[in-house]
C-alpha cells in the first residue's frame, strides 16, 4: 500500500512539473499534507494584487497550482483550518513560463519561508547574499550584521570593538548603508572603537542583507567604496525573541492584525562592554550603558498601497576613569615596560533620534512608486581630562626581588594632559521618490532626493606633554627662531596639540538618478545589461567662508553573461564614476575650521568578477566567486586614522589608486550549514601635492578569513561555530605628527579566531531536536544555551601605538596599545 502511495505522488509531482512547463504564465505549485503525511485538502493558497485576490484550494490528493504576474514582487499566503497560524512565501521578478515548486505542511506553519527569486538579479549584479541564519549564530564581539560583512570578500575591519569596516582601500565614511530603503549614517565624534556601543541595524529584525564590495548601479548613493543593503522581515504572527549573554541582551516582540494589515516589530537592545575593558591592560573604572528601542510598522490598507514606519532611539553612555597601566616589551635578554599612572576622567553621551516613513504604491502591475522621508537627529558629547604620569625603563628580572616585574631604572619620565570639551548638535532632513517602470523588457528605475544637514559643533580640545620637567613644543616650525640652548627662547609656551572652532554649518543637495536595464538572449547564453546615472548638487552655508554651488554626475554600468554551460559559470564586469561629494567630517580640517568649497572625491572602478556554482561527489552545494579590480582617484580628500578617527585635510590635494582581488569559497562543507574562505589582496597608495606615492592608511595588503559551521553526528543538538581572521598590518604605527613621507611604519599583523559553542534544547524545525516531553518546553519554537569565547588563542593585537622619547639616548620607542584578550561569555536564545 504504502509503495502505491508513493508512486501515486510521484506521478502526481510529475504531473505538476509537466503542466508547469507547458504554461506561459509564471506560477508556484506542489503538495499539501498533514503531520502524517496525508493528503491536505482544500488548503487555501492565495495573494492579493492590484486587481484583486487570487486563491485556489489543494484537491483530494493535496495537490495545488496558482498562476502568478509577470515580474512583480507577491506575498502568497497558505492556510487552513488545521493551522495554528498562517504561513507565506515571498517571490519576486518571476519570468514567463518560470515555476516554483512548493511542498509545504501543517508543521511548516512553525517557521518562516522567504523564496527569493531575486537571487539570480543579485548574482547579475555582483551583490553579495548573507544568510540571516549566519549573522545570527557566529560569534563575534561586534555581533550583528557588521561582524560578517569584515568577513566578507573586499571588506576589513582590525578593531573588535569597533562595527566600522573598511573596503578595498577606502575608509568608514566611504561605505553605505541602508534599511529598507533608508540612508542610515555613523557616529561624528567617535575617536574609540569602545565607546561605539551598538551599531544601528537589530539582528533580531532583519530578514535579508545584501552587499556589494564596487561597481554597484546608480541606484545607490554617492559613497566611493560599497553598500550594505538590509530589509527587516515582516511579521506573519504574534511571537517574541530573547537573547541574553555576559554582554548585554535583547528582546524582540512580532504582532500581527487578524486582517493582516498591520504588523509591527518593537525591540530594546542593552549591551555593556565592562567585560572586554576589565581583560585590557589598563586597570579603570568603567560604567558604560548602550541601549536603544527600535520600532518598524507596516500597514497596508488597500492593494495598492503599503507604509512603513521605522523608528529608533539610542542613547550611549560612556564613563571612563583609567588608574594605572603597565606594558611590558622588548627582548627577553632586556625586557622594557611602560608604567602609567592616571589621574581624571572621561565622560562621553551620544544620543541619537531616527524616524523614517515609507510608501509605496502600486500604480499597475507593471509600475510603482515609493516616497521615502526620514529625520536623523544626532547630540554627541565628548568631555574629559586625563592625566597621565609616564616612567619607560629597564624591567627588575630578579624572581626573589620584592620589585620583580617593576621598573628598576627609568629611562623617561614625564606627563601627558589631555583636555577635551567637544559638542555636535546634528540634524538631517530626507525627503525621496523613487520610480520603476517595466516597459516590455526593459526596466526603467528613477529617483530624486533632497536632503538638508544642519550641524552645530563646538570643539575645544588641547593636549600637553611634558618630558622630564621641559613642556615638549609642537612638531611645526616656529616662527620665532628656536636655537636653545646658545640663546634663551622667549616665544609663548603653546599645546602640543590644540583645535577650537565654533561652527554652524547647514548643506543643502539635491540629487537624482535614473538607469536602465535589460536581458537578452545571445545566441547560447543570457546577457545582462545595466546603465545609468547620478547627479548631485549642494552648497554648504554658515561657514566663515561662503560657499559656493557644486555639481558632480557620476555615470555607471554593468554587464553580466550567463552562458548556457554544462558547468554553472558567470561573468560580470562592472564600472564607472563614484563620486562623493563631502559630508560634514570632511569639511572639517584637523584644527577643526569647516572649509566649504572641499571638492567632492572621485573614483573610478573597474570590477570583473566570475561566479562557478558546483556540487561534490557527496551532492553538497558549493559557489566559487572571483573578483579583480582597479580604482583609479582623484581629488583626494587625506586624512589620518587614529583608532576608529578620521581627521581630514580638508585640500583635495592628492590623489590615489587601488587594486587587487578578491575570492570567496562557500557551501556545505557539513550537510546543512554554509561556511566559507575569503583570501583577499589590496594595494592603495596616495601622492599628496606630487611628492609621490605611499601607502594610505588603509593599506592592509593580505587578508584571510574563516567562517565554519559544524555539529556533532552522533549528537545534533551540539553546534560548533568559528571564525578566524588574519590581515597584514595597518600603516599606523608612526607617531601622529611624523611626516609620513619621512616616516613609514606599519602595525603587527592582526590575528584573532572566535568560537561558539551551542546545545540546542529545543528546535520545532527540527524534529530530532524536538523532544516530545518536558511540558515546560512546549511554549518555545527555539531554544539554545551557548559558550563564546573571544580571542580563542589570546593574540596580541594592537590599534595604535604611544610614543615615549628616551631623554638620554634620543630615541622613540612605540609601545603598543592593544586590544581585548581572551575573555568568556555565556549566551542564551530563545524564540517563542
Amino acid at each position: 500500500m504504502k509503495t502505491i502511495k508513493n508512486k501515486l505522488l510521484l506521478l502526481t509531482v510529475l504531473l505538476c512539473s509537466c503542466i508547469a512547463l507547458a504554461q506561459r504564465q509564471p506560477m508556484i505549485y506542489g503538495i499539501a499534507v498533514d503531520q502524517s503525511y496525508q493528503p491536505l485538502e482544500q488548503a487555501k493558497i492565495y495573494y492579493d494584487d492590484v486587481d484583486g485576490r487570487h486563491e485556489t484550494y489543494s484537491d483530494r490528493t493535496g495537490f495545488y497550482k496558482l498562476d502568478l504576474p509577470v515580474e512583480r514582487k507577491v506575498v502568497v499566503w497558505f492556510a487552513h483550518k488545521s493551522f495554528k497560524g498562517e504561513l507565506f512565501v515571498e517571490l519576486e521578478h518571476m519570468q514567463q513560463g518560470e515555476a516554483i515548486e512548493f511542498n509545504f505542511s501543517s508543521e511548516t506553519i512553525l517557521k518562516d519561508v522567504i523564496i527569493d527569486r531575486d537571487t539570480g538579479r543579485k548574482e547579475l549584479e555582483g551583490i553579495s547574499i548573507i544568510p540571516r541564519e549566519v549573522i545570527e549564530n557566529i560569534p563575534g564581539l561586534s555581533q550583528g550584521v557588521e561582524n560578517i560583512v569584515k568577513l566578507m570578500g573586499g571588506a576589513t575591519g582590525s578593531n573588535e570593538l569597533s562595527t566600522q569596516y573598511s573596503v578595498r582601500g577606502g575608509n568608514y565614511d566611504e561605505n553605505l548603508v541602508y534599511v529598507n530603503d533608508v540612508e542610515i549614517y555613523r557616529p561624528f565624534l567617535i575617536r574609540s572603537g569602545q565607546q561605539e556601543g551598538l551599531s544601528f541595524t537589530n539582528t533580531a529584525m532583519i530578514r535579508n542583507v545584501d552587499f556589494s564590495a564596487g561597481g554597484f548601479q546608480a541606484k545607490y548613493g554617492d559613497k566611493m567604496s560599497s553598500v550594505l543593503d538590509i530589509t527587516y522581515r515582516r511579521p506573519t504572527s504574534y511571537g517574541a525573541q530573547l537573547e541574553a549573554s555576559f554582554l548585554g541582551g535583547s528582546l524582540t516582540f512580532d504582532a500581527i492584525s487578524k486582517d493582516k494589515k498591520w504588523s509591527a516589530m518593537v525591540g530594546g537592545r542593552y549591551r555593556n562592554n565592562s567585560l572586554l575593558v576589565n581583560s585590557q591592560q589598563t586597570e579603570s573604572n568603567y560604567k558604560p550603558t548602550f541601549a536603544d528601542v527600535q520600532s518598524v510598522v507596516n500597514y497596508r490598507p488597500g492593494k495598492k498601497w503599503e507604509f512603513n514606519f521605522i523608528g529608533n532611539i539610542s542613547q550611549n553612555t560612556y564613563n571612563y576613569q583609567p588608574f594605572f597601566r603597565q606594558t611590558n616589551f622588548g627582548t627577553i635578554s632586556e625586557p622594557i615596560a611602560l608604567q602609567i599612572v592616571y589621574d581624571g576622567q572621561e565622560k562621553d553621551e551620544y544620543r541619537t533620534f531616527f524616524g523614517a516613513l515609507t510608501a509605496e504604491y502600486i500604480l499597475s502591475e507593471k509600475s510603482k512608486l515609493k516616497f521615502i522621508s526620514s529625520v536623523y537627529h544626532t547630540q554627541e558629547q565628548e568631555y574629559f581630562d586625563i592625566l597621565a604620569q609616564y616612567a619607560l625603563g629597564d624591567v627588575d628580572t630578579n624572581i626573589g626581588s620584592d620589585t620583580f616585574g617593576d621598573i628598576q631604572f627609568a629611562r623617561a619620565v614625564g606627563s601627558q594632559l589631555n583636555h577635551a570639551r567637544n559638542d555636535l548638535d546634528g540634524l538631517i532632513n530626507n525627503f525621496e521618490v523613487k520610480g520603476e517602470h517595466k516597459i516590455g523588457k526593459n526596466n526603467i528605475q528613477w529617483g530624486a532626493k533632497y536632503t538638508r544637514e544642519d550641524f552645530r559643533d563646538r570643539l575645544v580640545e588641547w593636549e600637553v606633554i611634558d618630558s622630564a620637567g621641559f613642556s615638549i613644543r609642537p612638531p611645526v616650525i616656529d616662527y620665532i627662531p628656536n636655537d636653545q640652548p646658545y640663546n634663551a627662547y622667549s616665544g609663548p609656551l603653546v599645546p602640543y596639540q590644540s583645535a577650537r572652532a565654533t561652527n554652524f554649518v547647514t548643506t543643502n543637495r539635491y540629487s537624482g538618478y535614473a538607469q536602465w536595464g535589460r536581458r537578452f538572449d545571445v545566441g547560447k547564453a543570457v546577457l545582462f545589461i545595466n546603465a545609468g546615472t547620478r547627479i548631485q548638487q549642494w552648497k554648504v552655508d554658515g561657514a566663515a567662508e561662503k560657499g559656493k554651488s557644486q555639481v558632480v554626475v557620476s555615470p555607471r554600468a554593468q554587464l553580466a553573461l550567463k552562458p548556457y554551460w554544462d558547468m554553472d559559470m558567470l561573468f560580470r564586469l562592472s564600472g564607472g564614476v563614484y563620486s562623493q561629494p563631502p559630508f560634514y567630517r570632511e569639511l572639517r580640517d584637523s584644527t577643526g575650521t569647516v572649509q566649504p568649497n572641499v571638492k567632492a572625491q572621485n573614483s573610478y572602478h573597474i570590477v570583473a568578477g566570475t561566479d562557478y556554482s558546483f556540487t561534490n561527489s557527496k551532492q553538497r552545494k558549493f559557489k566559487l566567486v572571483a573578483e579583480a579590480y582597479y580604482k583609479m582617484m582623484d581629488n583626494i580628500n587625506t586624512y589620518t586614522l587614529e583608532n576608529v578617527r578620521i581627521r581630514y585635510r580638508a585640500n583635495n590635494d592628492a590623489t590615489a589608486y587601488a587594486y587587487g582581488a578578491d575570492l570567496r569559497l562557500n557551501g556545505e562543507l557539513v550537510p546543512g550549514t554554509e561556511s566559507w574562505v575569503t583570501v583577499g589582496y589590496m594595494k592603495t597608495e596616495e601622492n599628496y601635492r606630487d611628492k609621490g606615492y605611499i601607502a594610505r592608511p588603509t593599506d592592509q595588503r593580505l587578508r584571510f578569513a574563516v567562517l565554519f559551521q559544524d555539529y556533532v553526528p552522533n549528537i545534533p543538538s551540539l553546534r560548533v561555530y568559528l571564525n578566524m581572521v588574519y590581515n597584514t598590518g595597518l600603516p599606523g604605527g608612526s607617531p601622529s605628527y611624523a611626516d609620513s613621507y619621512l616616516y613609514q611604519s606599519r602595525l603587527n599583523a592582526y590575528r584573532r579566531a572566535d568560537a561558539g559553542f551551542s546545545y540546542v534544547i529545543i528546535d520545532r524545525n527540527d524534529d530530532k531536536l524536538t523532544p516530545k516531553t518536558a511540558n515546560w518546553l512546549k511554549g518555545f519554537k527555539q531554544l539554545t544555551l551557548g559558550l563564546e569565547i573571544f580571542n580563542l588563542f589570546d593574540n596580541q593585537n594592537a590599534i595604535t601605538n604611544t610614543w615615549v622619547r628616551d631623554v638620554y639616548t634620543k630615541a622613540s620607542y612605540g609601545i603598543p596599545n592593544y586590544l581585548t584578550s581572551r575573555v568568556f561569555s555565556l549566551k542564551l536564545s530563545a524564540k517563542i
